[in-house]
């Protein structure tokens, strides 16, 4: 698919407005840094470049979470939303409302990905469990690639726990197959007591071989070392600031010169700094007003003096737009496997909440699979009559009301007549519809 977007393109704005307006299939890599779930508001050192910058890393389920979230991944991501109402359940309304508001953004950049594209997630402990139970739904589980433990030092130790010197890097490819990964690009030195492995035994995998070290390094582990959290002259005062050098190994092992590199939350600029300086084109997004002059900031001071800088700092001219891109092709929003085989007329946009009421005006509190009446509201389920798999519409027009036993036995594969033959067979039927 062809870009509809040029090199150097910054978003001021919620970053769901911007990603839903990239065309598909048009990104390399993702390598991002979103909020965790703190659960505390982070603010800028004062009198520094990043000065004024905050966010807030709390959460409410009733404040933060839009209704068309739910409805979106209700009907085209059930399984993603399985993932949310299980953390409900079992952590909180807040790291559930985290998870809906990662969820529609996730979607958003699985669809924009190359079948040959990667994602890097950082995250901390506080929900990087979740976050890949949330990206198996989404990406799925053969798409995962690593949980990178980026290991760090410094001050701030416990004297309950043992100090917390870690972050967690989830990766994931667009496909399970055909993903970009350049090993040779992220060589390390070995340890100073390594030693050649002999394999004298008769019975071993490679007798009679001896394995020396490789004079470009080795390739480096799934737990990174050796990448400090920026200090001194390097730190630009933003609260949440990444080093470089860690977002530079992301794009040296997952592209390749000429890729281009999104970040949906760019923050400070590392990502779009670090894609300048390896040769990659770059787009990015950011809530705060100051993302801009931030990025203009750190090119003048780290890429025109920079190695592999080419031009002057007019040449790198940033985009910036505080209205969403024009797509230029076909605007499918859902899932892929759930993608219609045939589009309808346009109707009138109508919510979950807003369908149910006027089929329950139309037809009454029962299910239309088995005929029994709800004996609460509360359970009601919304379903499609004709599966999305086999190109059913969101519209009003192709939804049914059901209980929870006849929406789980229709799953995506029967329709509502289907569904109330398979009850017929099991009995399951009340009178007035088995009569029929």
């Amino acid at each position: 698919m062809r870009p509809n977007f040029e090199n150097r393109t910054l978003f001021r704005g919620d970053n769901l407005d911007f990603l839903r307006s990239i065309n598909n299939g048009t990104i390399d890599l993702i390598a991002t840094d979103p909020p965790f779930n703190k659960g505390r508001d982070f603010h800028a050192t004062p009198d520094s470049l990043a000065d004024g910058a905050s966010f807030q890393d709390r959460w409410r389920w009733d404040e933060d979470v839009h209704p068309e979230w739910i409805d979106q991944i209700q009907d085209d991501w059930p399984g993603v939303w399985a993932v949310v109402d299980w953390t409900r359940m079992t952590h909180s309304d807040a790291l559930a409302a985290f998870l809906c508001f990662m969820a529609v953004r996730l979607v958003a950049m699985r669809r924009v990905m190359k079948d040959s594209g990667s994602i890097y997630l950082h995250c901390d402990p506080t929900a990087s469990h979740y976050l890949k139970t949330l990206m198996d739904a989404i990406f799925g589980p053969k798409c995962f690639r690593n949980e990178i433990v980026w290991c760090y030092a410094g001050g701030g130790q416990s004297k309950r726990d043992f100090p917390k010197k870690h972050d967690i890097i989830l990766r994931y490819s667009k496909s399970p197959k055909g993903w970009v990964f350049n090993p040779d690009a992220v060589r390390v030195p070995y340890d100073s007591d390594y030693k050649a492995t002999v394999f004298t035994s008769p019975d071993s995998r490679a007798p009679g071989r001896t394995y020396g070290p490789n004079p470009d390094g080795k390739i480096v582990e799934d737990w990174w070392t050796g990448i400090s959290r920026p200090y001194g002259d390097d730190h630009m005062g933003y609260p949440t600031q990444k080093p470089l050098e860690l977002y530079r190994r992301m794009i040296r092992a997952s592209t390749n010169p000429g890729d281009v590199v999104l970040d949906p939350f760019c923050g400070c600029a590392t990502t779009p700094i670090a894609a300048e300086l390896e040769g990659r084109k770059w787009l990015g997004a950011d809530l705060w007003n100051e993302a801009p002059r931030m990025v203009v900031d750190r090119l003048a001071k780290e890429v025109a003096v920079g190695e592999g800088a080419q031009g002057d700092l007019l040449a790198r001219k940033v985009h910036v737009r505080t209205e969403p891109l024009l797509r230029t092709d076909d605007g499918e929003t859902a899932a892929p496997r759930l993608k219609t085989l045939k589009r309808t007329m346009d109707k009138p946009t109508m919510s979950r909440v807003a369908m149910i009421e006027q089929l329950v005006a139309e037809h009454g509190m029962m299910c239309l699979g088995c005929a029994f009446e709800f004996p609460h509201p509360g359970h009601i389920e919304l379903d499609h009559n004709l599966p999305r798999s086999d190109g059913g519409s969101n519209d009003i027009d192709n939804r049914v009301l059901l209980c929870g036993p006849c929406n789980r036995l229709k799953s995506n594969t029967l329709t509502l007549s289907g569904l109330r033959r398979e009850n017929k067979k099991r009995g399951l039927m009340a009178e007035q519809l088995a009569q029929k």
